[in-house]
């Protein structure tokens, strides 16, 4: 082997073992995150390295901030709240529809949510609560899938087939409850009915006991920048206003986010 062959070896190597690193600090903040705390021990256990290699990793994440110890366990720290909080706030969507997401939890006293996709899942980029808005187990910042909620509906109906199909075949289509839409002809029937309607009805597909009402928001060159939505328990998400005010609600907010992005 030449010696510039050899170079270039170790160049590669050098370059897969720092992907391979970067991957694996992900990979334990990632385990963090649904764990909510761990122990050295637990980690150690979850990932195929030694106790000493995890404990370097979380030695230099919590001399980062992105990982607090706490009496000998470890959660994600809140320094990635400072990344979160910057990547949210140049997504140009939040800015323009935060307002009119606000407003419609006032008036509705529910639950209302703005919701974009990326890479495939549905990230809730604001929420916030209504005088009477349930609790759920959803948060800022989620990652959550689009097949089985009414923002994600909302979304899809107005992506390429082929582009739902990429998708699915990339997350899967898991059931939640038991109305929730595990067949792919059975999605795309929907998602039809939702495109034709503007609107989308989440009847307990996600969360058992809470329904949402969804609408996309869509610029002037027909592309869904997002979706928005009211959520609220079964017992007052009923008959005329889980069908026909709240909708009417929805479409009134969306169409004032889509002036907005229009002209801003």
């Amino acid at each position: 082997m030449s010696v510039g062959v050899f170079l270039s070896f170790m160049v590669d190597q050098q370059n897969a073992n720092a992907v391979k690193t970067a991957q694996t600090t992900f990979e334990i903040l990632e385990e963090l995150k649904d764990r909510n705390e761990a122990t050295l021990a637990e980690l150690t256990q979850a990932f195929d390295l030694s106790k000493s290699s995890i404990h370097n990793y979380l030695t230099t994440l919590e001399a980062d901030g992105y990982v607090v110890k706490e009496g000998g366990r470890y959660k994600v720290g809140l320094r990635l709240l400072d990344l979160g909080g910057h990547a949210r706030h140049h997504e140009r969507i939040y800015d323009i529809a935060k307002d009119e997401v606000a407003a419609l939890a006032e008036e509705t006293g529910e639950l209302a949510n703005l919701m974009v996709e990326q890479k495939g899942k549905g990230v809730y980029l604001y929420r916030t609560h209504g005088a009477d808005a349930v609790k759920t187990d959803s948060y800022t910042g989620q990652r959550v899938y689009l097949h089985n909620t009414g923002l994600g509906n909302a979304i899809l109906a107005h992506l390429p087939r082929e582009r739902v199909n990429k998708i699915m075949d990339t997350h899967g289509m898991p059931a939640t409850t038991e109305n929730t839409i595990t067949d792919r002809e059975e999605l795309f029937s929907h998602l039809e009915q939702v495109r034709e309607a503007g609107i989308a009805f989440d009847d307990e597909a996600r969360v058992e006991g809470l329904r949402c009402v969804a609408v996309p928001i869509v610029n002037n060159n027909n592309t869904v920048e997002g979706a928005i939505s009211v959520s609220g328990p079964t017992s007052r998400f009923q008959d005329e206003r889980f069908r026909e005010e709240l909708p009417a609600k929805l479409k009134s907010a969306a169409n004032v986010i889509e002036l907005n992005i229009t002209y801003t």
